[in-house]
């Protein structure tokens, strides 16, 4: 397939175009940014993503450039895959879902019709297992955040204009991924704390999240394009691996660490206060490692590594987090 993708220098998004370019289907990247204006492990991620897919620089979703670039695409479009989104202190409470969903459906309709003139009517939006009406857990699955509301209202928005153009509308649902170029999220903490000869600290054992690896995410997500576009019809999917709570979690990924880092990788599982989410909130579709020929011990080995190489005396992350 010709693929055409936003979102590619996102953590997740740079393992999709790996894992899409190994399944022998051409890549075409759309970047918001200029490449010399990356830096940091945002700048690593996009250097590798440069070995997967064709990548054009500068592209707002729905700006001008971006009907340019669908123009200059050489042949057919078979799949467009809206990874991309507005993620800005996604974290916070006060975070501006309305600006969220603006850029995240900016010209939507125009999009719809230029991809239509390149021959594409599929498209896979991602989506979070925050958003209302997502997953399984132990409330009401309303959305859990504004960034969760805003991931919601795009999906609702994307539904009513792909129905009016009859376009075949996916969505591949992501939980917790983690993994080999990650931003500062839970897992980069955990191994910078143990290779700093720390412990530590897990404020929040109770809750139980889904975690996946990132490359098993993107192989996932593989298998469900290639299914989705053979169907003809519009579906989604919600992949599930380490269902657990944090604290289960966070044991099984020290065992790992300890194994590679010849460190005791001690931890610290407070007793949670603080339960202003809820208690159980994880996607519904367990994985097949067999079928997806995960190598769980190759994974952990390349994401050891990965954090030996990121933290290590001297590199500009060691010399930030010291």
């Amino acid at each position: 397939m010709r693929i055409v993708m936003t979102g590619a220098s996102s953590f997740t998004g740079m393992w999709i175009a790996e894992a899409l370019s190994k399944r022998e289907h051409d890549v075409i990247a759309f970047l918001k940014r200029d490449l010399n204006s990356y830096s940091g492990i945002r700048k690593s991620r996009v250097d590798r993503l440069k070995k997967s897919a064709v990548i054009k620089e500068g592209i707002s979703f729905g700006a001008a450039a971006f009907f340019k670039a669908l123009e200059d695409t050489a042949g057919p479009i078979d799949l467009f895959c809206h990874h991309a989104a507005d993620v800005a202190d996604y974290r916070s409470p006060e975070f501006n879902y309305v600006r969220a969903l603006e850029a995240n459906t900016y010209n939507l309709p125009g999009v719809l019709k230029a991809l239509e003139a390149k021959g594409c009517r599929h498209i896979i939006l991602t989506g979070s297992v925050f958003e209302r009406g997502e997953g399984e857990g132990s409330q009401k699955l309303e959305a859990m955040s504004p960034y969760g509301l805003s991931k919601g209202l795009t999906y609702e928005t994307f539904r009513y204009f792909c129905q009016r153009h009859e376009f075949f509308l996916g969505k591949f649902v992501i939980p917790n991924p983690f993994g080999p170029y990650e931003e500062d999220r839970f897992t980069s903490y955990l191994m910078r704390e143990w290779l700093q000869g720390k412990t530590p600290i897990v404020k929040t054992p109770d809750y139980v999240r889904d975690n996946v690896p990132a490359p098993l995410l993107a192989s996932a997500y593989v298998d469900y394009a290639e299914s989705f576009i053979a169907s003809k019809a519009d579906e989604r999917f919600s992949p599930s691996f380490y269902r657990e709570s944090q604290g289960d979690f966070t044991l099984r990924y020290a065992l790992e660490a300890k194994k590679r880092l010849n460190l005791p990788c001690h931890t610290a599982l407070a007793q949670q206060t603080d339960f202003n989410e809820p208690l159980v909130r994880v996607n519904k579709h367990p994985l097949d490692r067999d079928k997806l020929q995960f190598d769980e011990e190759a994974f952990f080995d390349e994401n050891t590594l990965w954090y030996q190489r990121l933290y290590q005396p001297g590199s500009l992350c060691a010399a930030q987090s010291s």
